[in-house]
Parts: structure tokens; sequence; C-alpha cells
């Protein structure tokens, strides 16, 4: 089988190759990584051990590397590290938070980029139209929900942060990690990507969560724990993904921003170090990538936690997304039927949202595809925000499909981090004048 990565020159890229490297179960025989960027892309094929069972092929073209692709992963950065900061910047300059994939942030990131991928996914249509899209490209939801209006269900998102939140609570409680492999241990996970809740685990049907939420030192003991606080936990009566940390404490984090760099000038510092030193030093380019690597991801969310609490050991080694998405293509590909947490679109599962609407949730796949698998209720606080923020994304979504600045301006005016008519009208105002051909497609 032929696998495509888009975006082929990105620093994580060598996690899936690493991760493949293991799995040669899945029959990948050939990876061929595509980037624009032909200098990023020869540095991560440096990177890469060579493995006689997987032809590596480099192409900066799409027309020449999607044909008799059986699977593509869609992992492209528009505008790269330095459009994520000026989206940061322009954000926070305004008061509000504009991270990566929430808030006005994502909102800029997401109408710079769904042109970018609905173009991609029109173009596997036509040239590999047997292919499973799955989306790894920020903001996941958004660009997840767009793309199916092309490919429909042959488009899966991805994202690691529900499985890193469920297996840290499972290593609090003491569970082994291979009893949610087996299915004893069944994890209750819903909302959209970036805005979900772990509301149950179950083991041999019995909820272990109010075990947990009933120990100050279990709760102390866990990431998540620590971030949102045993107060919260228990008042929720859940455990909420470490991004809804911008919701919960927003003016903490405005605070904390506001004493440092984003996490998007890190990373644009720190990816512009390695593609450098590694272009010039190409026989130490993997030894600089796993350094580069492990700085990554000790400083993930560093705005979220104190000095004092490191990043759990087990959650620096890797085996988040990558393992998602071989998990993914192995069932998709005829292998054992899996449960995955992955963004497909709702159906009947979450009532209160519409039936296209793209969650993010347990999941029964197979050769046939992904399916939300039954799933009590959101709970009013759950929908509420859900509907908000997703309504906010639709009409980024339609303003790009159908080149409208009132339907862009309606997406930052009905986030609920922007919270201000004003602020919506400037941010929109100043993303256009930074980007001309984001400007030209929404011209009033």
């Amino acid at each position: 089988m032929r696998l495509v990565i888009v975006g082929g020159g990105g620093f994580r890229v060598p996690l899936v190759h690493r991760a493949l490297r293991r799995r040669p179960e899945l029959g990948i025989t050939e990876l061929v990584l595509c980037d624009l960027d032909a200098a990023r892309l020869a540095t991560i094929g440096r990177v890469l051990e060579p493995d006689p069972a997987i032809r590596l092929r480099l192409e900066t073209s799409p027309a020449r590397a999607l044909p008799d692709a059986d699977f593509v992963f869609s992992a492209i950065r528009v505008g790269g590290a330095a459009g994520r900061v000026a989206d940061e910047r322009r954000a926070l300059s305004a008061g509000v938070l504009g991270q990566e994939t929430v808030g006005a942030g994502g909102l800029a990131y997401g109408l710079r980029t769904l042109p970018v991928a609905l173009d991609l996914a029109r173009t596997v249509a036509d040239l590999a139209p047997r292919a499973w899209l799955i989306n790894f490209t920020n903001p996941a939801g958004m660009i997840t929900e767009a793309s199916r209006a092309v490919l429909g269900d042959r488009v899966i998102g991805i994202c690691d942060s529900p499985v890193g939140l469920i297996r840290r609570v499972c290593r609090a409680l003491d569970v082994p990690e291979a009893e949610l492999r087996t299915g004893r241990v069944a994890p209750d996970y819903a909302g959209i990507n970036h805005l979900g809740w772990l509301r149950s685990l179950r083991r041999d049907g019995r909820d272990l969560l109010p075990d947990l939420l009933g120990s100050d030192a279990l709760i102390e003991s866990f990431e998540e724990g620590r971030l949102f606080g045993a107060p919260l936990l228990r008042a929720l009566g859940a455990v909420p993904n470490e991004y809804l940390h911008y919701y919960y404490n927003t003016a903490d984090v405005l605070a904390a921003l506001a004493a440092g760099p984003t996490r998007g000038e890190f990373l644009q510092r720190e990816q512009q170090d390695f593609y450098a030193t590694a272009a010039a030093d190409p026989a130490a380019a993997a030894t600089l990538w796993e350094a580069a690597r492990r700085r990554r991801e000790e400083s993930y969310l560093a705005e979220a936690r104190s000095p004092e609490q490191p990043r759990d050991e087990q959650d620096l080694a890797g085996g988040g997304y990558e393992e998602v998405a071989l998990e993914l293509m192995r069932a998709l590909s005829g292998g054992p039927a899996t449960s995955l947490i992955v963004n497909v679109a709702n159906g009947d599962t979450l009532p209160g949202l519409p039936a296209d609407l793209v969650i993010e949730a347990v999941c029964r796949v197979d050769s046939t595809g992904a399916r939300p698998a039954p799933a009590p209720a959101l709970e009013l606080h759950q929908l509420g925000l859900i509907a908000s923020v997703r309504a906010a994304e639709r009409a980024a979504i339609e303003a790009i499909r159908t080149g409208s600045y009132e339907l862009a301006l309606r997406a930052f005016a009905l986030h609920p981090l922007v919270g201000s008519a004003r602020i919506a009208q400037d941010l929109l105002t100043d993303l256009l004048l930074a980007d001309p051909a984001l400007a030209r497609l929404l011209a009033r």
C-alpha cells in the first residue's frame, strides 16, 4: 500500500515514519512525502532512518505524489510558523486569546487554511478516489468538516489530545493501558476537537471516574488534574480536554501569555534553528531533530503549567497522534475492527447537534469507515459551548465557500472567546490587510 503525507516536510513527520517501521503488519510498502518547500522536505528526509521494506519518495508536487494513494495524511501548515505567530499576536494585541486552534487565532488559521485544504480534498478525489484522507491539519474539526463536502465519509480527523488524557487518567488510577486496547476499560469521551470531556471510564461496567474525582491525591497526580484543580473537576463531574483551559481560565492564560513568548513564537524559533542547523550539518539531522522534539514536548502548554509541574515522562516519549493514525489505517485497510476517538459526522449520536456536524467521540472503526458509538447526551453547558464554538467555525467554512466577508465577520463575532463586535471587526480587518489572497477571496 502507498501512504502519502501532504506536508511531508513538517517537523512531526519522523514520528509517523518511526511508528510505521514498528508496524510491518500494516503493509505500507511506499511512503511519499509531499511538500512545497523542497529544502524542508530534504531535511526531514535526512532525519528518517532507511527501511528496506518501505520505499521513500520525496515530491514537491501533489499531482505527482497522490496518484494511486491508498491513504493520504494531511499535515499542512498554511502560512507556516510565521502565520501562527501573527495570528496569536494579533489576538493578544486586541486583548483576546489567539491560540493556534482556539479563539481568534483558530479562526484566522482556519480561514487561511480552508481554501488550501479544500483544494487538496478535490485533488485527492480526482487523483486517488479510493484513498482515505486522514486529517491532521489544524484546526482539525473545522478542516475535517469542510473536507467532508468533497470526500464525504472518506475523510476522518484525528487528534492525540483525547487519547493522551485517557492514558493519564488510567495511570492515575493504576489501570494498565493494555485494558484499554482489549476493551475491558471503556472511556466515554465526547465533544468536538479541542473541546471535549472524559465523562466516564468504565471497567467491567463500573465507572472508575468517581474514584478519581473523590481523591485530591489522584487528581494532583496527573496533568489535567493539576491544570484544572479538584474543585472544578468535581463541579463538572468530568475531566475536560486540556484545551478547555482556554475557556475555563481565560484571564489566567491571557496574563501568562502577556509575560512571555507565545507558543507560536517558541516553535518558530525552535524550528528555524533546527532546519538551518540540520541543513548545514546533514549527518547530524536525526540527533538535532530528537533534541528539538524533546524541547517541543517539554514546553507543550507551558503557559498552563508552573515550572514545578513538568510533563509526565510517558507524554514526552511520543506515541500520540501517529499511533492513532496508524491504528485507524489498520482498521480501515481490513485489519481488526477497533474503537478509536476520531472526528466524524455526528449522525444521531449527540442529540441537540446537527447530524452533519463533525464531533470528536469514541467510534467503531472497520474497513467500511468510522461510526460514532452510542453515547449519553451532552449536559447543557457542554452542548452550549460546543454549539457556540462550532457555529463560529461553520460561519468561517461558509465564508470561504461563498467568498462572504459578512460570514467571516460573523465567525469572529460569534466566538465566545472574542466577546466584542468591535474587536471582531478589528481582527478581521487586520487579518485581511496581512493576507491579500484572503482579502481578495472575501472582497466586500
